[in-house]
């Protein structure tokens, strides 16, 4: 059976959301439903790369839904930002899967049935935000999704887990109703249109300082991106299941929002009129600010998964920080920085849940010497933690270094030293642990601790699905490394300068 092009983009979005029913009548028998849910991660992952294969064709893939009022519609369309954005969590979704299974059951953990369905909303709620043809649409996935992982940040029931939901809510929705809702609505009657157009929808004689007012607005209102001061539910909403975690930083939320971010620099703004923004300066430093602000925050944690948030959030003011620099370069790094963080913060959280899971550690401190019991873990621990720093041979080096080549292009020097900086700390924060896991004697700390653990023999690797998917995730870091062409096509082409930097 030949499916249009037409029609794959539409089942990307409707097909999770069906199987949805389909896990929740089948979640009395886990096989079925863990069955069901990896069937359906493949047939997402089998749409979306045949959506790319027609986009690198050349054909033209749109989709109207549904018309509220003029220039408010519901409608989708393939560009190589939302391509790029769905190739990566199409992909983790199976993975995350994958994973999924073997800490769900190892763990004992319950309502299972509802983890995966709240799952399958989510990742069709990513499709729908990743081929919106207009801020409009992109809107209500926006908010599908916040409301889909709301059950999984309190999926535990606890006390804990509910107050870490609320804080995730409360910020969540606030930014987005108040700032983000307020800045389409602004946009809409100053432009007249709310389609992602290239170059911007702006006319080139628009007051420049209420336009800046907006691009704040934005900024603060897509509260997923993580910037500061509205990055609290992030921290807070590590409660979740380590699964959820991976969901939260690598494959849905962050990425959805600066993804948003980018796309509304890109197609809203256009990076000619954000250069001359009279706001962009601010927000600029105001990124760099959460870059080192949350590192140092990050080497502060003594727990693992709330050093991988600071983390995250830290990350996060890397994307922000390149789209926000307005230059072809800086673009590119930001949007290849969404795939190579992707890969490696999953990395990280799935080794995260697997020491949680064999080992029942949580604190860094009790890690040393765990390289001994989990060496598959703790080194795919170490490669994704090089990705993240940004050094070879993992993807993140490309990533940062186009971001650097961004500060260069637009002289500033002082968000340059602000990435150099980030770097040395991304090592001091990271690279210890794997170093402690391997060598427990090699760096100061408690050996007591170290020896009780070493002497410890009931230790062992994760269950094998969990074991499989962070090799696969860690595998990825190097191979974007080695071979980062498609990556960095896909990302030249938002702008169409695949052949601006070196003159092709």
């Amino acid at each position: 059976m030949n499916l249009s092009l037409e029609l794959m983009l539409q089942l990307t979005i409707i097909l999770p959301l069906v199987m949805t029913l389909v896990i929740v009548a089948v979640g009395h028998r886990p096989n079925v439903r863990e069955g069901v849910t990896i069937a359906t991660s493949l047939a997402l992952l089998y749409l979306v790369i045949n959506l790319y294969q027609g986009l690198t064709s050349g054909e033209t893939i749109e989709v109207f839904w549904w018309e509220l009022l003029p220039a408010l519609q519901v409608s989708f369309t393939i560009e190589p930002l939302g391509m790029l954005f769905a190739l990566i969590a199409s992909f983790l979704w199976l993975i995350t899967t994958v994973y999924s299974i073997g800490y769900m059951r190892s763990h004992h953990e319950e309502n299972q049935t509802r983890f995966y369905a709240c799952f399958a909303i989510a990742i069709g709620a990513v499709m729908g935000i990743a081929f919106a043809d207009n801020l409009f649409t992109l809107f209500i996935f926006y908010e599908i999704l916040t409301l889909s992982t709301y059950p999984l940040v309190t999926h535990a029931g606890t006390e804990q887990a509910k107050k870490g939901g609320r804080v995730y809510l409360g910020i969540l929705l606030s930014t987005s109703i108040v700032f983000f809702l307020l800045a389409i609505i602004i946009t809409w009657i100053i432009s007249g249109t709310l389609q992602f157009t290239p170059g911007g929808v702006f006319d080139e004689n628009v007051n420049t300082t209420l336009v800046g007012a907006i691009l704040v607005l934005f900024v603060f209102g897509i509260g997923k991106a993580g910037i500061m001061p509205f990055h609290r539910w992030l921290p807070a909403a590590m409660v979740a299941p380590t699964p959820v975690s991976a969901l939260l930083h690598a494959v849905a939320v962050v990425k959805a929002g600066v993804f948003t971010i980018l796309k509304v620099v890109v197609y809203i703004f256009g990076i000619d009129l954000l250069a001359v923004l009279p706001t962009t300066q601010f927000l600029l430093y105001l990124a760099g600010a959460s870059i080192l602000l949350a590192s140092l925050v990050a080497m502060r944690q003594d727990n693992l998964k709330a050093r991988l948030a600071y983390s995250t959030i830290s990350q996060l003011g890397y994307i922000t920080l390149g789209a926000l620099l307005a230059s072809p370069a800086a673009v590119i790094g930001s949007s290849m920085h969404i795939a190579t963080h992707a890969f490696g913060k999953i990395t990280l959280f799935f080794c995260a849940g697997a020491i949680f899971v064999s080992a029942h550690k949580t604190k860094i401190s009790e890690m040393r010497g765990l390289g001994r019991q989990m060496p598959i873990t703790m080194a795919a621990f170490f490669i994704a933690s090089l990705s993240i720093i940004g050094v070879p041979p993992t993807g993140g080096t490309w990533s940062k270094w186009f971001l650097l080549l961004g500060t260069l292009e637009t002289e500033q020097w002082v968000l340059m030293i602000v990435l150099l900086m980030s770097s040395l700390l991304n090592i001091a924060y990271l690279l210890p642990i794997s170093v402690n896991a391997f060598f427990p004697n090699f760096l100061p700390g408690k050996e007591q601790d170290s020896n009780r653990l070493l002497a410890n023999t009931q230790i062992k690797e994760a269950p094998l699905p969990s074991l499989i998917a962070l090799c696969i995730t860690a595998l990825a870091c190097v191979i974007l490394f080695i071979y980062p062409q498609h990556l960095y096509q896909l990302s030249a082409s938002i702008l169409d300068i695949s052949g601006m930097l070196y003159g092709k």
